[in-house]
This record gives C-alpha cells, structure tokens and sequence, in this order.
C-alpha cells in the first residue's frame, strides 16, 4: 500500500517538525477558569493576542462551530498481587462486544483491548479487586485472554449487577497526560473534560474543547455562530511520538467515530464556514469526505468498510466537491436505513495535504516531532514554525492543559 504514496510524502522528515519546549512551559495544570487561557490567532499572515473569552470576536459570522462530544474514561485500573506488586491495566477499546455503549451497559463480563503496566510481575492466573459500588459489593476479576493482535485482550468479570460503566467509575482512574509527570489528582476528574462532554469512550480528552464555557457559548449564540457534534473516541496513540526517521513508516491508530444524519446535513449547509474545535474533529470531518468518496464508488460497501485507512486519502486523489462526497453518504445511509454512521479512522493528515472540509480550527500547541503538529502543518504550512517562536517568546503555556490557538484560512 505505502508503494502508492505520492513521492512527496515518502521524503518528509519528522526532524522537520521539532522545537525546543523547556518543561517549564508544559502547562501541568489548567488555569482557575476555563475561558482566561490565552488565545493565540493567525489570520490572513498576521498573529493576534488575545483570551479565549473573546474568540467569538475573532470567528467569522453564520461559522459552524464542530465539537466532539466525547467523555473521557476512567481508563486506569490498579490491581494488586498477593506479593504487593502493582499491576495497571489501561483500557483501550472495547473487543467483545465492539460497540462502546453496549459494552458499558454489560453486568457481568466484557473483553477491552488494554495495555498492561508491569506485565512481568502477572505472570499467570487472574487478577482480583474489591470495589464500592454505591451500596453493592462487586468483586472484580481481570484475566488475560488469548489475542492474535498485539494489543493484549483482557477479560472482566464482576458481580453484584452493576453495570461495566459503573465499574469504571468506581474501579479506575482518569488517564491524564504522561508528559504532565504527576499523578491524577481530584481537579482532572473535572477539568480534563469538556463541559459538554456525553458520550463515554475516550483515553484522552479533546482538549482544544477544555477552553469553551457556557459564558462563550452565549457569545457564540448572539453572533450567530452555530455548534454541531461529533464522536470520535480518543485512543492512546495520540500521545504516540513519531520515532521513525520517515514520517511514512509511522503506524497511525485507530479511533472509533459515530456522527448522525443530521450533523452530515448541517455540514452540507455551512460548508464554506465550519471551524473544527480540537484535531479530533478535523480527523473525523475530513474522514467522512473520504467516506463519502468510498460509498460514489461502491453504494453497498459495509460500514465497517468504511474504515479510513491511513494512506488512503493519498492513494486516490479526488477532486470530487465535498458537498458532494457528502450527499453521497447521505444517499447510502438512505439506502441501509442508518441513522448514523459508527465506524473508524486511521487517516493521517501531513503537510502537502488538502483540506476538503474545514476552514479553521480551534486548537492546542501540541508536542514536537507528534502527528498533531504535522496535521496544523498541512493547514499553515511553515508559518507554524514562526507562531510557535512567537508563543514561546509571548509566555503562551503548551500541551493539554495549556493555552488555544485560532487559525483561519
């Protein structure tokens, strides 16, 4: 597959997109409120300074604002062995069943896709824990299940009748950044999530989203500015640094994404206006282009074929309108009776490539040599580099829990 990648692809280089970020500007926690972080925009070549309470001053009018609704999980259990050895299971995706909700809503056994902390240690047999569930008892087990991927399967089983969503809440904890370098603390079980955070799912929080209150939301209400949700659940590849030298030998993850029927509709209405909050939901919006694309060429395609495939954007150039793409996946949805579309995304979004769908977005500074950067860098080109100095140089805070950025075409 990779042989078909257009030449200009095959020659970028990941040391093309490293900075120096002192840990110092690593925001470790976020700011008291939410809408006080600094917004950095870039429009038409020019930077601005400005907060992020004022960003609707700075949104064009009738903008489609698009979030992605996901609620992070928590994802880290803790399991210890009768000899005092910590054993964490961080829980990925689930395996059996696959779908999110119905897995959550399972009462006594599900098998998740998991990394394993200090496997050595848990050489055999299973893994047992005793946690509170509001007034019930359950006794939870974690056992090691045979897998031909190379992410471990692990099966729960527990008792009691609550629900695997209620385990979570009460077994595990919230999964926050490694490059943060401290432990969860009672703050993140709030502040790590979105204020419209609803549908469970995520490792990792969107957080361009971190920065929205509802006092922004009023301010984007009375300039006519509308919001649409998406979902796509957020694994833990996007901490995953690019260690090959060519960025085309990287191994993109796979997320999971559910968008409805009347999100694609209201898409079509604002095409030449929608602004993505957060990369999560530039990699779902430009993913559905290419859907639609799949579905013009084959109308009965399965919709776990509608998979975007990491190289795939590059392998079939397409000058096809988006509207058009669109309507087509509308059409298939017709014809399979769907209301929605649940399926995944391993696009990866590198400079050279063209957006078909957004025409800003709303996001964090991000790490360097990582898949983010290179995702911005298609849509800025080298001026990245230019605002990055800028914000280093301005005190601007970076990562998660840092500071936003504004960037219009």
């Amino acid at each position: 597959m990779i042989g078909t990648v257009p030449k200009a692809y095959e020659a970028i280089k990941i040391s093309e997109f490293n900075y120096e970020l002192p840990d110092e500007r690593i925001a470790k926690y976020p700011l008291a409120e939410r809408d006080l972080s600094k917004l950095l925009v870039y429009k038409e070549g020019q930077i601005t300074d400005a907060q992020f309470r004022s960003i609707t001053d700075y949104l064009p009018e009738n903008s489609l604002l698009v979030f992605n609704n996901t609620r992070v999980i928590r994802a880290r259990i803790h399991f210890f062995k009768s000899t005092g050895a910590k054993i964490e299971l961080f829980c990925l995706d689930p395996h059996e069943p696959e779908d999110y909700a119905v897995s959550f809503a399972q009462t006594k056994t599900v098998v998740w896709k998991c990394l394993i902390g200090n496997l050595k240690k848990w050489k055999s047999g299973p893994l047992h824990k005793q946690i509170q569930c509001q007034s019930t008892l359950v006794n939870l087990t974690a056992e090691q299940v045979e897998s031909d991927d190379t992410t471990p399967l692990i099966r729960f089983s527990w008792d009691g009748g609550v629900s695997f969503a209620e385990v979570l809440e009460h077994a595990g904890i919230i999964p926050i950044p490694p490059y943060l370098n401290r432990e969860t603390e009672e703050s993140d079980l709030d502040r790590y999530q979105t204020i419209y955070s609803r549908i469970q799912g995520s490792v990792a929080a969107p957080t361009a989203g971190l920065h929205f209150t509802d006092r922004v939301f009023q301010s984007l209400k009375s300039k006519n500015i509308e919001r649409a949700e998406l979902t796509l659940h957020v694994g833990a590849g996007t901490f995953k640094p690019v260690k090959s030298e060519h960025v085309i030998d990287h191994e993109m993850h796979t997320e999971h994404i559910l968008v409805t029927r009347e999100f694609i509709e209201k898409v079509i209405q604002k095409i030449d206006n929608i602004i993505a909050v957060g990369t999560t939901s530039i990699r779902t919006l430009e993913s559905l282009y290419w859907m639609g694309i799949k579905v013009m060429h084959d109308k009965n395609i399965p919709e776990h074929k509608l998979l975007v495939e990491q190289w795939e954007p590059y392998e079939m150039p397409e000058q096809t309108p988006a509207t058009d793409s669109l309507k087509a996946l509308l059409k298939y949805m017709d014809h399979h009776q769907m209301h929605a579309i649940s399926s995944s995304t391993r696009i990866i979004i590198l400079p050279g490539y063209q957006y078909r769908i957004i025409n800003g977005m709303v996001t964090n500074f991000h790490q360097p040599q990582s898949t983010l950067l290179l995702l911005i860098s298609a849509f800025l080109g080298d001026k990245w580099k230019e605002i990055y100095t800028h914000a280093l140089t301005d005190g601007y805070r970076f990562l998660s829990y840092g500071d936003s950025n504004l960037y219009l075409k």
